[in-house]
């Protein structure tokens, strides 16, 4: 099985960048679709981003769309979250995941998935 290891969070103010990046071991990263997810303090952990495991197709949440972009480095054996414009809102903890779904594809619900990292903090101030 794959373990997932995300960092690159942190506390930024709004209209800054940050980019995650979660590196996975254990297996290649190539063998799974990926996802972002995020969980605010009280509130559910929601969907922000999927991408296919060839990298070919992504999709977003409508509220990060075209602000937030993923990519995977297979060789690098990484996914990667970058986040322009971040707004206070987008303040939770960010969690990447892998799903052993077999068809490619973005996968939207939590319980798609298998595998998550730990999570890592990101806070924006107004």
């Amino acid at each position: 099985q794959v373990q997932l290891v995300e960092s690159g969070g942190g506390l930024v103010q709004a209209g800054g960048s940050l980019r995650l990046s979660c590196a996975a071991s254990g297996r290649t990263l190539s063998s799974y679709n990926m996802g972002w997810f995020r969980q605010a303090p009280g509130k559910e952990r929601e969907f922000v981003a999927g991408i296919t495991w060839g990298g070919g197709s992504a999709d977003y949440a409508d509220s990060v769309k075209g602000r937030f972009t993923i990519s995977r480095d297979n060789a690098k054996n990484t996914l990667y979250l970058q986040m322009n414009s971040l707004k206070p809102e987008d303040t939770a903890v960010y969690y990447c995941a892998a799903t052993r779904r077999l068809n490619s594809g973005v996968y939207y619900y939590t319980d798609d998935y298998q595998y998550w990292g730990q999570g890592t903090q990101v806070t924006v101030s107004s």
